[in-house]
C-alpha cells in the first residue's frame, strides 16, 4: 500500500548509558519533544504505534510496555499499539501508523521507539539480543564460535565478523576500510548532540583497539545503548489545518520479512524491500539526498551501498575511499553516526532515522546540514535467519 503522511514534528533523547533512567523517560521525553516540535499536545493525539524489543528481557516489563511507558505524560484512552520486530521495531511502528494515517482513519498519531539495553550484568543484555535468530541455530552457532559467544559479546558480533571475511576474500576490501567506516562516522557523529559517541576516531586509532570478533576490532561493531525516538504523523488534511508549508511526506514505508529462496538469490527481502520502495515512491538511487542505514558494524554499510544501488558492488570500497559517501560528498551516508557512533537502542534506532532525515529536509540539522537535502531514505533491518535480515525497513521521505 502506497502511504502519504506528513511528518509535522520529531523529537529525540541523547543515546548512551542511561541506567538511571527508565522506560517512562526514554519513551515519553521523545514524544513530548515531538508533540512541541508539532505545535500540538498529548490531547491531540488518537492513536500510539509504539515500538520496543527487549524491554521484557531486560527489565521485565511485558505485554503491556507503550501503556505503562507513557502514561506518566499523560497518553492513555487511545489504541496505544506495541510492536516488536527486531531492530525493526521502531520502524515497523511508523510502518503501521503511517498505513492508517494514509487509510483515513486517523489525523494525529504519535510514533515512538524506545530501548533500554544497558544492564549492570553485560549478559543479560547480550541474551535479550540473542533472542533474535532462530533459537533452535543458535546454540550451535555460538559454539562454534567459541567461549564468549553470546555472553561476553553479543553473538551478532561473530556474525558480523564472518561477513567481513566473506567481504575481504569476495571484494579485496580491507581492514582499513572498515576501520574507515568507523573513522567517517565518527567525525558525522561528533557534530550530532544527541549521539552515544561524539570523539574523532582515525583509522589508526579504529586498527589498534582490541579485537571482538576477528577481524572486527570494536568501534567497527555498534555499541549497546539506551534512548528514544518520536515522530508525530499526521494526514494531508491536519497538515494544511497546522499551516505545515513546507511537509516533509513520508511516500514509502516498506516492511517483509525473510523467506526461503535459492543460495545466493537476488530475490531476497533484502532486495525486495528496496525495489518495492524505489518504486512506491517513483525515487530511484541517483536522487537521494542522504541515507541513514542499519551500520550494525562496518562491513554492513559497504554491503549496504550495494544494496541500496548506490554503487556496484565491486565499486563500493571506491565510493568510500573517494569520500562520495561523507558529509559533502555526493550522496552522504550515516550523517548521524549511524549506528557505529550514534548508537543502537534496538528499538528507536528506526524512529531516530527519520528524525535526522526530516531535520535535514527541513534545514535544521545544524553543523552537519547535507545541503539542498530534499530526500532521505532510511534501511533498517531486523533479526537474522539462515544468514540474511528476517524483517526488514525502508522509508522514503521527501520535502
Amino acid at each position: 500500500m502506497r502511504v502519504n503522511a506528513v511528518v509535522a514534528g520529531v523529537g529525540m533523547t541523547p543515546f548512551g548509558k542511561h541506567l538511571d533512567k527508565s522506560l517512562k523517560w526514554l519513551a515519553g521525553q521523545p514524544v513530548l519533544a515531538a508533540l512541541e516540535d508539532a505545535g500540538l499536545t498529548v490531547a491531540d493525539v488518537e492513536a500510539v504505534y509504539s515500538g520496543n524489543c527487549v524491554a521484557g528481557l531486560v527489565t521485565g516489563q511485558e505485554s503491556i510496555r507503550g501503556q505503562v511507558a507513557l502514561l506518566d505524560i499523560g497518553l492513555g484512552r487511545v489504541p496505544i499499539i506495541n510492536i516488536e520486530n527486531a531492530c525493526g521495531s521502531g520502524s515497523t511502528a511508523l510502518n503501521q501508523a503511517a498505513m492508517m494515517v494514509s487509510a483515513g482513519y486517523y489525523d494525529v498519531v504519535a510514533v515512538v521507539g524506545f530501548e533500554k539495553l544497558y544492564h549492570e550484568n553485560k549478559a543479560i543484555s547480550y541474551a535479550a539480543l540473542g533472542g533474535a535468530v532462530d533459537v533452535e541455530e543458535r546454540d550451535r552457532f555460538m559454539k562454534g564460535h567459541g567461549e564468549g559467544s553470546g555472553q561476553n559479546r553479543s553473538m551478532f558480533a561473530d556474525f558480523y565478523g564472518e561477513l567481513a571475511r566473506e567481504h575481504m576474500a569476495k571484494y579485496g576490501s580491507t581492514l582499513e576500510h572498515f576501520a574507515l567506516v568507523t573513522a567517517k562516522n565518527s567525525y558525522h557523529g561528533s557534530l550530532n548532540p544527541n549521539a552515544q559517541f561524539r570523539d574523532v576516531v582515525t583509522v589508526e586509532q579504529v586498527l589498534a583497539a582490541p579485537v571482538v570478533s576477528p577481524p572486527l576490532t570494536r568501534p567497527m561493531i555498534c555499541p549497546l545503548g539506551d534512548g528514544g525516538a518520536a515522530a508525530v504523523l499526521v494526514s494531508e488534511r491536519k497538515a494544511r489545518q497546522l499551516g505545515i508549508h513546507r511537509p516533509v511526506r513520508l511516500v514509502a514505508s516498506v516492511v517483509h520479512s525473510y523467506f526461503e529462496h535459492p543460495p545466493g538469490s537476488p530475490d531476497n527481502v533484502t532486495a525486495l524491500c528496496i525495489a518495492e520502495a524505489y518504486h512506491e515512491s517513483g525515487i530511484a538511487p541517483q536522487d537521494l539526498s542522504l541515507v541513514e542505514m542499519h551500520d550494525s558494524s562496518a562491513v554492513m554499510e559497504l554491503l549496504t551501498y550495494d544494496h541500496l544501488g548506490l554503487a556496484k558492488p565491486e565499486d563500493c570500497v571506491a565510493l568510500l575511499v573517494d569520500g562520495h559517501t561523507r558529509l559533502g560528498g555526493r550522496i552522504p551516508v550515516n550523517v548521524s553516526g549511524g549506528l557505529l557512533r550514534k548508537g543502537h537502542p534496538v528499538g528507536a534506532t528506526g524512529v531516530a532515522q527519520v528524525v535526522e532525515i526530516t531535520r535535514h529536509l527541513q534545514g535544521r540539522a545544524g553543523q552537519r546540514q547535507v545541503e539542498g537535502a530534499r530526500v532521505g531514505l532510511a534501511h533498517n533491518g531486523g533479526g537474522t535467519i539462515r544468514g540474511e535480515v528476517a524483517a526488514m525497513n525502508i522509508s522514503v521521505l521527501v520535502r
